[in-house]
């Protein structure tokens, strides 16, 4: 098996055990070269007192200063080695004759040794060198008599351990650090890798690269911007997305979002800790539809996401499903009404009432007519015309009256505001106006307007219906709030405010419990740096 093959588990066993086992070797190394050096120092000190013994010895000192008693110096120098455990002592006089030896036959024979000349110039040292029987550490004393005059040279040398021999003698030693080594490197490496793999939801290396191109990709592929940062607020993800809509260029994985984008508000999720759904935002030159969400691992918050649109995307989807959607209702409400008028004509035609019939069918395309041309003339956006139509035609199937004031007007959207958000707002009033009315007895009538001039957009709708009581009112903004009970309720309100919210303007409500209820919405027509292009 190759070792790429292998598990990652066993791969950092393997690597972490090598390591250990590598450092025993290099320490091994550098404590036994320290062991020898030390050794070596202790072992020419010892030689070195046992020269300068020799070297003060009297008999020695007469030895070499006088020829007849030369011969008493080998039998004190041989019984001083054999005290002192050292292989041999040598004494020379000055001509380099040798007077003691280990080997008989070389007493009275002349010295060979290269390292021997600075003794004889009065000089105390210890040097190392080779022999036959090996590498010897040799300690040189100058031999003085009395007039302080040099007669001669002491030699004490001792053959120096090698380093198998070193290691032989140290081998107890080293088997068991050996042993405790391998034992708790194995372990420890076992138990490293272990940790390693459970850290990463136990997927091997290759695993997590598959992981990461198939992430990568993913991202980019998304018609979505997304951009996730980290506990320290750095960018960890930004896909190809989000920096066409954020037109960002080069390398910003790492950076810090406050750095690439101040405007973000993403390191905001890390502190509160919650998530932020579908708010706008204006990040650099665009106008985003954003999602924030904490990322948690376990119950640790270790960074945030932000899953963003582009608001002129989102708000196009918009228009064309609000536009279908009015479309259809105003089809499917006006095919009830006419399909009524129709059956009212028809009865007329059977009763030979054929003049009340053609009257009745005048008033009615006179009646449409005129609502048509008063929106086309005064509302000037298609949809919101649509809406009202609807609207008008929905209140008169469920037998309420639904007045547009006459002075209505809407000629341009307001900064911040667009068709999507006044259709969100006008239907879902209106809708709210329904449902007030349904259960009250006696006339039914919502009234809406809409007044524009340079400064402001105000839209108005009130009814009377049952009206809202304190309470009610207080919670009306709240996600998920609704007196009429079912789900999917409670959620025109809250979009409204959140509109109100984003484009600065001011909602003002007024309502009493068996009298009705007032909602009005005054929208600035310039934002704060002037009115927009």
């Amino acid at each position: 098996m190759k070792i790429k093959e292998l598990r990652m588990n066993w791969k950092i066993t393997i690597l972490s055990f090598g390591i250990v086992l590598f450092a025993i070797c290099i320490g091994g190394i550098i404590l036994i070269g320290r062991i020898i050096r030390l050794q070596d120092e202790e072992l020419g000190q010892r030689l070195l007192m046992t020269s300068r013994t020799v070297a003060q010895l009297p008999s020695v000192i007469n030895g070499l200063s006088e020829q007849s008693y030369r011969k008493e110096i080998n039998p004190i120098a041989d019984r001083i080695r054999i005290i002192n455990e050292v292989d041999y002592i040598v004494v020379m006089d000055m001509d380099g004759i040798r007077w003691s030896h280990p080997s008989k036959d070389r007493i009275g024979q002349p010295s060979q040794g290269t390292d021997e000349r600075s003794a004889f110039a009065e000089n105390t040292y210890i040097s190392k060198a080779n022999g036959e029987r090996g590498t010897a550490l040799r300690a040189f004393v100058p031999v003085m008599n009395e007039q302080h005059e040099q007669v001669g040279v002491v030699l004490t040398g001792q053959l120096v351990p090698g380093l198998v021999d070193v290691i032989l003698d140290m081998r107890g030693q080293i088997y068991v650090t050996v042993l405790l080594s391998m034992l708790f490197g194995v372990l420890g490496s076992w138990m490293l890798s272990r940790h390693i793999k459970e850290q990463m939801f136990r997927l091997e290396p290759q695993e997590i690269a598959q992981l990461l191109v198939e992430r990568t990709a993913t991202f980019n592929a998304m018609h979505e911007g997304v951009i996730a940062i980290d506990s320290k607020e750095n960018i960890t993800v930004l896909n190809d997305k989000a920096k066409q809509m954020l037109h960002l260029e080069g390398e910003v994985l790492g950076r810090s979002i406050r750095e690439v984008l101040p405007d973000t508000r993403l390191p905001e999720i890390l502190l509160q800790n919650y998530a932020i759904y579908n708010q706008e935002l204006h990040i650099g030159p665009a106008l985003i539809l954003s999602n924030r969400v904490p990322i948690k691992v376990g119950n640790q918050t270790v960074g945030a996401v932000a899953i963003f649109q582009d608001r002129s995307e989102v708000t196009k989807i918009a228009e064309e499903l609000t536009g279908v959607k009015a479309f259809v209702d105003a089809l499917r409400v006006q095919n009830h009404e006419y399909m009524n008028k129709l059956h009212t004509i028809g009865g007329l035609i059977q009763l030979d009432h054929k003049q009340k019939a053609l009257d009745y069918l005048f008033q009615t395309m006179d009646s449409q007519s005129e609502l048509s041309g008063f929106l086309s003339s005064r509302i000037e956006n298609e949809n919101v015309a649509g809406l009202l139509i609807g609207k008008i035609s929905r209140g008169k199937e469920l037998g309420i009256e639904v007045r547009l004031d006459r002075n209505s007007r809407l000629k341009e959207f307001p900064t911040f505001l667009d068709q999507h958000d006044v259709v969100v707002i006008l239907g879902n009033l209106i809708e709210n106006a329904f449902d007030a009315l349904k259960q009250k007895p006696g006339s039914k009538e919502i009234f809406i307007s809409m007044e524009q001039d340079d400064e402001v957009l105000s839209i108005l709708v009130e009814d009377n219906g049952n009206g809202m009581d304190e309470e009610t009112k207080q919670r009306i903004y709240e996600r998920g709030f609704s007196t009429k009970g079912g789900e999917s309720r409670g959620i025109g309100l809250y979009l409204i405010r959140n509109i109100v919210n984003k484009s600065g303007a001011r909602m003002e409500v007024q309502s009493a419990v068996g009298q009705g209820t007032s909602f009005m919405l005054t929208f600035p027509m310039m934002s704060e740096g002037g009115r927009e292009s």
